[in-house]
């Protein structure tokens, strides 16, 4: 199956971060995907983190929550 590429980019900047304390490393991940990524990605993500969390890093998923808010 192959991952959406919203799924996997965010995973990819969720590993740039995995050295850092976990809601550090979430807003990092938020500030970075609000900066760089057109809205209709954004949105894709939040969708798919509501609905299919298997293939998301944990610290992508927190970073999805704070997006949301």
């Amino acid at each position: 199956m192959t991952v959406p590429p919203q799924i996997r980019l965010a995973n990819e900047i969720a590993i740039q971060f995995h050295h850092r304390p976990p809601d550090e490393a979430a807003a990092a991940i938020a500030n970075h995907i609000r900066m760089f990524w057109d809205p209709r990605m954004r949105s894709e993500l939040i969708t798919r983190a509501e609905t299919d969390t298997a293939d998301l890093d944990p610290l992508v998923l927190r970073a999805v929550r704070l997006l949301k808010s």
